[in-house]
């Protein structure tokens, strides 16, 4: 979320005047634009990173099932659409792989997120710099 206030007070083609010296040229309007595309991208990889942390609580859930059932069962595994019945040794196998994938996707996530919250943090600090409370750059209580 990006807003600033009295936006609308243009002074010259190109330039907005806030009334505290702060006038916002290209320079200004790109770091706001880029703030707005990564804490919107931000905001996206947070989803992402919250989806995948709920899939490996049922994968470790679904491991913790299975050490219930007895080795000599079968059971219904998802593939797709269907279920199909496999070995217990088989689908834990099948989990194990699941939760190695989705751990090495939440590493790449929180890596990306961490990268991005250093620019934001970067590009915050100087916008705060220049225009002080004529900037919001905060986001909504939800």
């Amino acid at each position: 979320y990006c807003a600033c206030s009295d936006i609308s007070r243009g002074t010259m083609a190109g330039k907005k005047d806030f009334g505290n010296d702060a006038v916002v040229v290209f320079e200004d309007q790109q770091r706001i634009n880029m703030f707005a595309k990564k804490n919107t991208t931000m905001n996206d990889i947070k989803e992402q990173i919250d989806d995948k942390e709920k899939q490996l609580r049922n994968i470790e859930d679904a491991s913790d099932e299975l050490m219930l059932i007895d080795d000599d069962q079968r059971i219904p595994y998802e593939v797709g659409e269907i279920f199909v019945l496999v070995a217990v040794e088989e689908a834990q196998k099948k989990l194990d792989e699941q939760k190695t994938e989705i751990e090495s996707e939440l590493l790449y996530l929180r890596t990306q997120a961490s990268e991005i919250e250093d620019i934001l943090m970067k590009v915050k600090s100087q916008l705060y710099a220049k225009f002080g409370d004529n900037i919001n750059l905060e986001q909504p209580d939800s």
